[in-house]
């Protein structure tokens, strides 16, 4: 997105304008009768590029509980929020925030930051996008996690709260400054405290552990974990190693180096997220001697889901759509991150968990949700500001009480809706529309 040509004082002016768009009350309106086809039938149709016989183990986990099916049906909201009118002020959104898509992770010096951590759905597109989706999780979750409505809404009001409070300071400091705000204070929220604390013991010696096992012949390699990791057969094995030459091109020169001193030593399949299953997932075990072990995640990515509803710039390579909308995002990304191909599916390419921290949402009981809550708000507001032009924003925001009260009004709302259509997944899998008994794992 480049830059508007114009001052503080009108930059401000636009956002103001936008509201001609979408009022600040509008804001918090959602009436699902506006939907052209039902939500079921939305979901079943994003199966683009997923490996069908997995299908099922996707939607068991979706089948868990109202929170697992919102995490699952991202395509669900995308049809919702494209088929309601936006404030037409546009960012670099993530495209799937919700609450346990934030967690820590190791920064190139080491430090361990809080920030979002899931970029498959990231495009350009409007801020409030990113906020509702937020919202909804925050109501979702914690009623997962034993909060009653007041609780919930409480949260709410924290996270748009902290999420206003942060452009608003941010888009007062210089830009280059804001730019590089970083999350550094795990301390604030129990959720954070508790994904810090595992990201400190999740280290690549872990995994090493976790999945893989001795052969005999002193090579170490995957081992098979029931619905979740298997081996691949010697074809797809040397079609994921023949993709990494064409990821090391997407480093920069001194990652590149770093990255040719390991050797490949095996690949396994991995069933990863819930939104996920079902897309391709390979897992790389390299190695740079016996005590310096590697883990990539070679990912699969394809259009992200908001793609159909946006006038948005077009990527030949999903994975890289992913990688550049990430930097734009965050101050600080994965040091080896980047893309490539393997046969006709674009990939992404990252770490597995080399210091990685998730949210748990046991941490959300009590005054967990609410803390968390004024962190999340931080971190959008952050990958806004990047991203976009936090004036625009702040000026369409203004007084921030009303745009509170509306973003409260459509989570609660929105999580009304999902309970409905989760009812309605739940039928469907009585009555096998909706299959969910996964047949043996294959790729």
């Amino acid at each position: 997105m480049t830059p508007k040509p114009v001052g503080r004082e009108a930059r401000l002016k636009q956002g103001q304008k936008q509201r001609k768009e979408l009022s600040r009350n509008s804001l918090g309106s959602f009436e699902p009768g506006k939907r052209k086809i039902s939500a079921l039938d939305t979901l079943l149709n994003a199966t683009e590029g997923r490996v069908v016989r997995l299908l099922p183990e996707k939607y068991r986990r979706m089948s868990l509980s109202p929170f697992a099916f919102f995490r699952g049906g991202v395509s669900i909201m995308a049809a919702d929020l494209g088929g309601h009118p936006s404030t037409g002020i546009t960012v670099q959104i993530s495209g799937d925030a919700h609450v346990q898509n934030m967690g820590c992770f190791a920064s190139a010096d080491g430090h361990l930051v809080f920030d979002l951590n899931d970029f498959d759905e990231t495009i350009e597109g409007p801020w409030e996008w990113d906020v509702k989706r937020m919202a909804a999780s925050l109501v979702l979750a914690g009623v997962e996690a034993g909060h009653k409505a007041p609780g919930c809404t409480e949260a709410v009001e924290a996270f748009a709260t902290g999420y206003c409070q942060t452009l608003e300071m941010l888009a007062e400091q210089p830009l280059l400054t804001a730019a590089r705000h970083i999350i550094r204070r795990p301390e604030k929220a129990p959720a954070v405290n508790q994904a810090l604390k595992q990201a400190e013991r999740a280290t690549p010696a872990d995994l090493l552990k976790k999945y893989t096992r001795n052969d005999g012949n002193g090579h170490v390699c995957f081992k098979p974990v029931e619905h979740v990791l298997w081996r691949v057969n010697a074809t797809e094995k040397q079609a994921v190693l023949d993709a990494l030459p064409a990821y090391a091109e997407t480093l920069s020169p001194e990652r590149r180096h770093l990255f040719h001193f390991f050797t490949p030593c095996d690949v396994a399949f991995k069933i990863v997220g819930t939104g996920s299953v079902a897309l391709r997932d390979y897992v790389v075990l390299m190695e740079n001697g016996e005590s310096d072990p590697l883990f990539l995640q070679i990912k699969q990515e394809t259009h992200s889901a908001y793609a159909p509803y946006l006038k948005h710039t077009h990527y030949d390579h999903q994975g890289k759509r992913v990688v550049e909308g990430q930097h734009r995002i965050q101050a600080i990304s994965d040091l080896l991150l980047g893309w490539t191909h393997v046969g006709d599916n674009d990939y992404l390419v990252r770490q597995l968990n080399d210091h990685k921290g998730s949210v748990e949402l046991a941490t959300l009981r009590g005054d967990g949700l609410n803390s968390l809550a004024s962190v999340a708000g931080e971190v959008l507001a952050r990958g806004h500001v990047r991203s976009g032009d936090a004036l625009e924003i702040k000026g369409y925001i203004g007084s921030p009480d009303r745009t509170i009260k509306s973003i409260v009004k459509f989570a609660l709302r929105y999580a009304e809706v999902t309970n409905d259509d989760f009812e309605d997944f739940k039928k469907a899998i009585k009555t096998r529309r909706v299959k969910t008994t996964a047949e043996k794992q294959k790729t």
